[in-house]
């Protein structure tokens, strides 16, 4: 158990460093527009390649694996192209996985 907690130390220890990184590397200064612009779009990009190797992730005989997480993640985008929010994307993507286990 105590490994557990020396581990979850670390990793919010970790965390820590990385973001006060940021603002001390720059002392003060305000970043430019256009690396603002840059940056505004990192978390996005990096959540949806997190999203897209854990739904196609390979499995162990090498092949790309679609089930139905690969239909999850298509009605989520769909909701969220017709501007239905968060919510109803995350409903929709827990509704479509759920039916797609019972008929599968």
């Amino acid at each position: 158990m105590a490994e557990e907690w020396v581990l979850v130390v670390w990793l919010v220890a970790t965390t820590a460093a990385i973001r006060a990184s940021g603002p001390i590397a720059l002392g003060g200064r305000e970043f430019p527009p256009r690396a603002m612009n840059v940056v505004t779009f990192l978390a996005p990009a990096l959540l949806a390649a997190l999203v897209t190797t854990e739904t196609f992730r390979r499995s162990d005989d090498s092949s790309l694996t679609l089930d139905e997480r690969a239909l999850s993640l298509a009605a989520a985008g769909a909701a969220l192209a017709l501007r239905g929010g968060i919510i109803i994307a995350g409903a929709a993507a827990l509704l479509v996985t759920a039916a797609a286990r019972a008929v599968l």
